[in-house]
């Protein structure tokens, strides 16, 4: 007997949503037409051959620094611009010229890779240069008054200069498909999530909720969001004139603040958890529709069964992709932290063993050479890919961000925050202490027992902090499609109740290690800028063989 549900199905197809259908237009329209290219307007090359040696020190320098790929670009236009703004322009005590500034900085990302060659038209030049001018107005009109520290002053310096950078990645293009999903999630949840009755945080919801999908979808970080947020306060920044700019230096540090507060609001933990799950929903429709657009519209009415079918070989491919993904992640870390961390530690371990009269063990030595890259290999082999649930919820979700007979009629309603009171915070925090000592007393007590000596044990004890937060760091980016809550078992509760504490310690030690780089200090302040020239130099030069060799042909 046939399933009445199916056969309503076919003889009433279902109505697609209208922003998915906005959706399946952009894919279609990026995938059907010619790349359109004006051959007449002047584009930016730079030698091939003399960009190679640019590019693969940026792979260099990225290893020391390990930083996520999607950001590197970001962070190459910060580092550019505070090394041809602040150091180089300190150090020629000269007008600072922002037009060169601007011509350097799309050059240097073009040889380092950032930018494809002979492709971004010269005007380009004059847009970044009015966006690099518009931040010195900015930076000129900054309220920092005498009785500011020079550390608050420094502050303030890095953190426009860091808006800027975000400025001209954002300028640098974004995917007009990426967009389109921003707009198509931010339309579908805006009404989806509901506040407390009586919620004091109403009106941050909407700015909350687009600030989450950028956070999620496209894995921006702080510096990115802190941009968003910046426009949000500051609506006419793109076209802003001096009055403007003016105005918004005079306000800067109550401006700061409300960035500041946003990006660590009550309710974005909340949010973020509903939005990575739609954001899984998301990523895999558009990778379906990517397939055969035009195919798989049509498969809504003639064939219903297909789209799920669809759904699930995207999955399984985007499983596998996720797996190869986080080999290539571990094996950066494991580079990033041998340079940077291993041969630093065990640089200063034999010394210091024979300082304090203590015998060489080789063995302890050994481990703390061999644990970083064992306990990542370890880490990335156990990470188990979704399951098969896992997808059916994935095929449910992508159903009902589809079709709008599907679509979700209860609201998710945010928590209110619970607020413990002073004693059971003190007694949380005492118990907490507890497993912090309980859980490093442990390991200091099983090395003692095989020979390590205090130094080694310090050692060891870095590096089991530091490559464990960066295990939970590259297996999170690996789980970006997990949907289900992973079951809490006994042998979970009571590795989270040992680990966790060796977890936070390792963040705070990456955050603070980031900041004192010894390797990241050289090759920014000693090696990058001579290599620039270097670089400019041999350009300069190939293209002075090429005119004789153009005038003698």
């Amino acid at each position: 007997m046939p399933n009445p549900k199916l056969s309503y199905r076919e003889e009433n197809p279902l109505t697609v949503n209208r922003n998915i259908k906005r959706l399946f237009q952009v894919i279609y329209q990026e995938q059907t037409e010619e790349e359109k290219d004006d051959s007449e307007a002047p584009k930016i090359k730079v030698s091939e051959f003399i960009s190679k040696m640019a590019f693969y020190y940026e792979k260099l320098r990225n290893s020391i620094d390990y930083k996520e790929e999607y950001l590197l670009r970001k962070d190459a236009i910060l580092r550019i611009l505070r090394r041809l703004i602040v150091i180089e322009g300190a150090i020629s005590m000269q007008q600072l010229n922002t037009a060169d500034v601007a011509k350097n900085l799309l050059t240097e990302l073009i040889r380092a890779g950032y930018l494809p060659n002979n492709k971004i038209p010269e005007s380009k030049i004059d847009e970044i240069n009015a966006v690099i001018e518009k931040y010195i107005k900015l930076r000129k009109y900054s309220s920092i008054d005498k009785t500011a520290t020079h550390k608050e002053k420094s502050e303030v310096i890095k953190w426009i200069l860091v808006m800027a950078a975000c400025d001209i990645e954002e300028r640098l293009g974004r995917s007009k498909v990426d967009q389109v999903l921003i707009s198509n999630m931010y339309e579908y949840l805006k009404d989806k999530v509901k506040l407390p009755d009586g919620s004091p945080y109403e009106r941050d919801k909407e700015i909350q909720i687009y600030i989450s999908i950028h956070r999620s979808l496209l894995q921006f970080d702080k510096d990115l969001v802190g941009f968003i947020l910046f426009k949000y306060y500051n609506a006419n920044w793109r076209y802003a004139e001096e009055k403007e700019i003016a105005e918004v230096g005079e306000n800067i540090r109550s401006l700061r603040g409300l960035i500041d507060n946003q990006i660590n609001h009550p309710i974005s933990r909340q949010l973020d958890k509903i939005v990575k799950r739609y954001t899984g929903f998301y990523t895999i429709l558009t990778d379906v529709i990517k397939e055969d657009p035009a195919c798989v519209y049509e498969s809504f009415r003639s064939d219903p069964k297909a789209f799920p079918r669809d759904i699930k070989k995207i999955c399984d491919k985007r499983y596998k992709v996720a797996k190869t993904k986080l080999w290539r992640a571990a094996v950066r870390s494991i580079i990033y932290i041998f340079i940077t961390k291993s041969l630093f530690a065990i640089a200063i371990e034999v010394p210091s063993i024979r300082w304090f009269g203590e015998e060489l063990n080789y063995i302890a030595l050994g481990i703390n050479i061999i644990f970083p890259a064992f306990l990542l290999f370890l880490a990335v082999l156990f990470t188990k890919l979704p399951s098969k649930a896992n997808t059916e919820k994935i095929i449910e979700g992508v159903d009902e961000i589809v079709f709008k007979e599907n679509e979700r009629k209860e609201p998710f309603i945010l928590r209110k925050a619970e607020k413990r009171g002073g004693l059971l915070n003190f007694f949380f925090g005492l118990f907490y202490a507890v497993t912090f000592f309980l859980s490093f007393g442990l390991v200091i007590w099983g090395l003692d027992k095989i020979g390590f000596t205090f130094v080694s044990i310090t050692i060891f004890l870095f590096f089991l902090t530091f490559v464990s937060f960066f295990a939970i760091r590259i297996r999170k980016n690996a789980r970006e499609l997990t949907v289900i809550e992973p079951r809490e078992t006994i042998f979970s509760f009571i590795m989270d109740f040992f680990y966790m504490p060796i977890i936070a310690a390792g963040k705070w030690l990456s955050e603070k290690f980031a900041q004192i780089n010894v390797f990241v200090f050289f090759m920014d302040f000693i090696i990058e800028a001579p290599f620039k020239i270097f670089v400019e130099a041999a350009e300069e030069w190939a293209k002075y063989v090429k005119e004789r060799k153009d005038e003698i042909m």
